[in-house]
């Protein structure tokens, strides 16, 4: 079994994920290879909440350019976690 903090590498905190907070909803940078149980699993262990839905999808790596050198970023998967009515907010998303 899994560490949950192997599976859930690290919240997302941006404009549109603040918003998504009002509606019960949470961004993580996920790991690659986790699917949406696991994710479940994770969110409800770490935080003590209960997770209604999951949304996954995979994000392509950005290109970079440095000088003449072109590379490019990882790609990676995002996960957005939708918690029952019921439940309580994540503090860690609040007062960003």
């Amino acid at each position: 079994m899994k560490d949950p903090r192997d599976i859930i590498i690290s919240p997302i905190i941006s404009e549109k994920s603040m918003d998504q907070t009002e509606e019960k909803k949470y961004s993580f940078k996920v790991a690659k290879d986790a699917n949406k149980i696991e994710i479940r699993n994770a969110v409800e262990e770490i935080f003590d909440v209960k997770v209604q839905k999951v949304f996954t999808m995979n994000m392509k790596g950005k290109r970079v350019r440095r000088g003449y050198t072109v590379g490019k970023k990882p790609d990676w998967k995002k996960a957005i976690v939708k918690l029952t009515d019921d439940s309580k907010t994540i503090e860690f998303f609040e007062g960003v």
